[in-house]
């Protein structure tokens, strides 16, 4: 079938021949609805009818994309598109789900700025410091790159049976992090890639421990933690819709729950593409943001808790196949929440909603075609 973006684009004589390929009873798709077109800015940067026609089919393109709940488009710092489905506005708040993994990792660069942690130092996990304990390897780079070598299991044949499952819903929902840090390792540190949202929880453990001088006061962490994103991120950003979600032990869930707008989670993608800098401030060093965006050896498509184009044709890749230009990075969530930063085209894309794993890869697709209307800049 062919795609209204092909019709629109087709020459006269070229269009004729392609309807009559079909059967020469089609009619030629009249363009962009009024629901499209209003969704989309009069200067969007390319051609308002074709950014409005990709834009709009992730609301109401083939049903094998899920269900879009709120998309946006936000070109050289300037929101050019935004949308939200029925009953969803620009002030509902969506679930992060793994998107917060990159906001714990810039939590976390911000401690190493301020000289509170050390990226190749042995993590500050007083229980891995026991003589013998092999996990005293493990240094806060392996826990940001995902290759910690600890044994944890993100999914599974019996999904109650899964670390990440028993970590957020099930018997280790209280205190996450002890369960995360308790378990042995599988592989030497740094060698094996494995994704990992306790991993994520034992990076926020982590910032607690900093920010209270080790207490284990439930409210103590909870409220240093709150603080300190909302004084060094969240405020100066004017993500003022955040809503971080922490374990009954005060510890951020910082690999899945935190809360917010769409907006807001633009706003953060825009962050990151001025490599932590916020209107001629910089909230996180550069170099944080660049080694971020640095490939994990054994997972060129992995960063510091950020997902890579490159490799993009890896099973494991989750931005495939977004594999242009060079340098397309992204916050992903569960059951397709992404944050699509593209520094080449100045450009950032969100999409919030609900779709399986088969759908996910024919959403990624319609993103994709958003994304190749920018040109490099």
């Amino acid at each position: 079938m062919l795609s209204r973006r092909t019709l629109l684009l087709a020459s006269p004589v070229c269009l004729v021949l392609a309807l009559t390929a079909c059967g020469g009873g089609a009619e030629p798709d009249p363009g962009p609805t009024e629901t499209e077109l209003a969704a989309v800015a009069q200067a969007p940067g390319v051609g308002r009818e074709r950014l409005a026609m990709e834009f709009g089919d992730l609301f109401d393109g083939e049903e094998g994309l899920g269900e879009t709940r709120a998309a946006i488009v936000m070109h050289r710092g300037e929101i050019v598109a935004e949308r939200y489905a029925p009953e969803y506005g620009a002030d509902t708040r969506f679930i992060s789900w793994s998107m917060a993994k990159t906001v714990t990792a810039v939590m976390v660069g911000m401690l190493v700025a301020d000289g509170a942690l050390e990226l190749d130092a042995p993590a500050p996990i007083a229980r891995w410091q026991r003589p013998g304990d092999a996990r005293a390897e493990i240094t806060l780079r392996h826990l940001l790159q995902m290759r910690s070598g600890l044994d944890h299991t993100e999914g599974g044949e019996v999904p109650y049976e899964s670390s990440e499952v028993r970590m957020l819903f099930l018997d280790q929902r209280d205190d996450m992090a002890k369960f995360a840090e308790e378990q042995p390792l599988e592989a030497e540190p740094g060698e094996k890639f494995e994704y990992s949202s306790n991993t994520t929880v034992i990076l926020a453990d982590i910032a607690a421990d900093v920010l209270t001088d080790g207490s284990g006061d439930p409210d103590s962490r909870r409220d240093a933690v709150d603080t300190y994103l909302r004084t060094r991120l969240f405020g100066p950003l004017g993500m003022t819709s955040m809503v971080p979600e922490y374990d009954a032990a005060g510890t951020l869930i910082g690999g899945s729950a935190i809360h917010a707008t769409a907006r807001d989670w633009a706003r953060f993608g825009e962050f990151l593409r001025n490599k932590g800098s916020y209107r001629g401030t910089q909230l996180v060093p550069r170099k944080w943001v660049e080694f971020m965006l640095e490939p994990s050896p054994p997972a060129p498509f992995y960063g510091g808790q950020t997902w890579l184009n490159t490799q993009a044709s890896d099973p494991q890749n989750q931005l495939y196949p977004i594999d242009k230009p060079e340098g397309v990075f992204a916050a992903i969530g569960h059951m397709g929440q992404y944050i699509v930063v593209s520094p080449k085209q100045r450009l950032t894309v969100v999409r919030l909603g609900h779709s399986d794993a088969e759908q996910r890869r024919a959403l990624l697709r319609q993103i994709n075609d958003v994304v190749e209307l920018y040109p490099t800049e």
